[in-house]
């Protein structure tokens, strides 16, 4: 773990607690017609993050699915240093792909240049390997069997992970056909009986033993993906309706939305990892009203995360996309099962809307409102398993009646993306859970609001508070992520703005200068924050006049003169 220390007067290091004076600056904007005024406003908070991880233990629904077998073996070549062979060599257990784990973030600035950490240690997070799992599934495979069914690890590892996992079995859980598709039903010969209301409380009955063995419990939702469920007067709109609708066993209840309410009622957060409306008005009352966590919906790993850069790109540069085609096509049991037309419409939805607030921010080009063709297919294919295939193409306008068109092809084992993803998803919520925060007028600090869409980095449909802005740009749902934790230890957003390398005199401004460092009396120049090193041989000569500088991109340049710095 890397380990740093804030030196400010706003911000304190206790036992319990990392405390920051923080000043949240945005823009208050007001239209009149064509006239548009706007006011820069302060505010003046205070973070508080409790410095104390607890053990996590984390329940999967769908434990015994593709995904679900995937992460729980990761996690134990992880804790046992797994290595193993392939026929390109061998290869090390690793946490690729996630955000909190293999991704870094960046301090700042220094004589030796720009200081990355890992993104886990900006805040105390949870260690994945400490993670205890546990879970539900429809399926009485164990571990180990599931493992064996989903065809994601190389047998090598397989053999290495079998014996510690054939002795995890998920618990019983709920299936109710109608919900699912009917191709599902082989794997059905683990599953909980009773009325819905009697559902709920075994399923209670489940969180309380667990949380027995761990200091906090999250559940997740990595099972099939379900129709959706109807929402009407009376039927799942509000916290009373839903409780009435689930004690009269109501048809338009689904198995998730059990799960969920089962979980809100015992204070656990619930997560919602497909992309069915799992959270139907009722639950999110329900939540809300309980000051519990709810996050979802479905992982953002391959096809759609792609989408939300290349769209954005897109738009920001001025050029128009005007249709966008997604095909996929897969073998695993989430294929299968998305053979099903209602289960497909679920993730139709859930797809398409992810370029909509991108659309919506540039009117120049949209001026009408009018939102791009796009088309999503997903096809059941069971030679290719988990190997996912997925095909884009996008067709935009450019200048004077030109067209461009993109292709992409993705290929993909589908679980080894979406497991980092789970990960990250508990990690990060139960560091929220452990944030408060209050403006200087406020006495009592608050928590997150219940509906977590600070997480919409890791979502394809990310929910959010009612009446907020739905964000689907990918690099703005990291930054707005990483920002409120560099808040948490008193330091600035992440601006990108860098004036202290765009300066004609950097000199006459030491303040911004390398933090006033410098080397041999000069200021530092070049674009790496480093001092320039002198080449080892003529042939690396560098120009030296009083004329020479150092690009951002490493290389100095002197009239005719260029030559790389090594």
């Amino acid at each position: 773990m890397t380990s740093f220390t804030v030196e400010s007067p706003n911000v304190r290091y206790t036992h319990q607690h990392i405390e920051s004076d923080y000043a949240y600056q945005t823009t208050k904007v007001e239209k009149n017609g064509q006239n548009i005024k706007v006011i820069p406003v302060d505010v003046q908070m205070k973070f508080r993050t409790e410095r104390k991880v607890p053990r996590l233990g984390v329940m999967l629904v769908g434990w015994g699915g593709n995904n679900g077998s995937t992460v729980t073996g990761a996690v134990i070549a992880n804790q046992m240093k797994m290595s193993w062979r392939t026929k390109e060599g061998t290869r090390h257990a690793d946490y690729y792909g996630s955000l909190t784990q293999a991704s870094t973030l960046n301090l700042g600035s220094g004589p030796a240049g720009d200081l990355n950490i890992p993104f886990k240690d900006i805040l105390p997070m949870v260690d994945p390997n400490d993670i205890v799992f546990d879970g539900w599934d429809i399926s009485s495979f164990n571990l180990a069997e599931a493992m064996e069914r989903a065809q994601v690890f190389d047998w090598s590892l397989q053999e290495q992970l079998r014996p510690h996992m054939a002795t995890l079995k998920p618990r019983p859980s709920v299936y109710f056909p109608d919900f699912i598709a009917a191709n599902q039903e082989d794997r059905a010969d683990n599953v909980l009986t009773g009325t819905k209301s009697e559902l709920v409380e075994k399923i209670r009955a489940d969180i309380r033993e667990f949380k027995q063995k761990v200091d906090k419990v999250i559940v997740l939702w990595t099972a099939n993906t379900e129709r959706f469920s109807d929402v009407a007067e009376g039927l799942n709109t509000t916290e009373h309706a839903l409780l009435m609708s689930i004690e009269t066993n109501a048809n338009e209840v689904s198995p998730s939305t059990l799960f969920a309410v089962a979980s809100i009622l015992e204070g656990v957060a619930y997560i919602n990892g497909s992309p069915q409306n799992t959270f139907v008005p009722g639950v999110i009352e329900m939540a809300e009203r309980r000051g519990v966590m709810i996050a979802g919906d479905d992982f953002k790993s391959g096809q759609t995360k792609i989408k939300s850069v290349l769209v954005d790109f897109l738009v920001s540069a001025g050029i128009k996309p005007v249709s966008i085609v997604s095909y996929n096509h897969l073998g695993n049991n989430d294929g299968k099962n998305l053979s099903a037309p209602k289960q497909f419409r679920s993730k139709e939805i859930s797809k398409s809307n992810v370029v909509d607030d991108m659309v919506e921010s540039n009117p120049i080009l949209y001026p009408d409102g009018k939102k791009p063709d796009h088309c999503v297919v997903i096809k059941y294919v069971p030679y290719v398993a988990d190997s996912k295939r997925a095909l884009d193409e996008y067709t935009s306008e450019i200048m004077m009646g030109g067209r461009n068109t993109i292709s992409l092809h993705n290929t993909c084992e589908d679980s080894l993306l979406a497991s980092p993803i789970i990960l990250d998803l508990v990690i990060l919520t139960e560091l929220c859970q452990r944030i408060e925060f209050k403006s200087a007028c406020q006495s009592e600090y608050q928590r997150f609001h219940s509906v977590l869409s600070i997480l919409s980095y890791l979502c394809k449909a990310p929910l959010v508070p009612h009446n907020t802005p739905l964000v689907n740009a990918l690099f703005k749902q990291r930054a707005c992520m990483e920002n409120i934790f560099r808040a948490c230890v008193g330091l600035p957003p992440q601006n990108h703005m860098l004036l202290e390398h765009k300066l004609t005199n950097p000199s006459a401004m030491p303040e911004l200068c390398m933090n006033g460092h410098s080397v041999n009396g000069k200021v530092l120049q070049n674009g790496n924050h480093a001092p320039e090193r002198q080449p080892a041989s003529k042939k690396a000569k560098l120009a030296t006049t009083s004329s020479g500088f150092v690009n951002g991109n490493g290389v100095m340049e002197n009239g005719s003169e260029v030559a790389a710095i090594h």
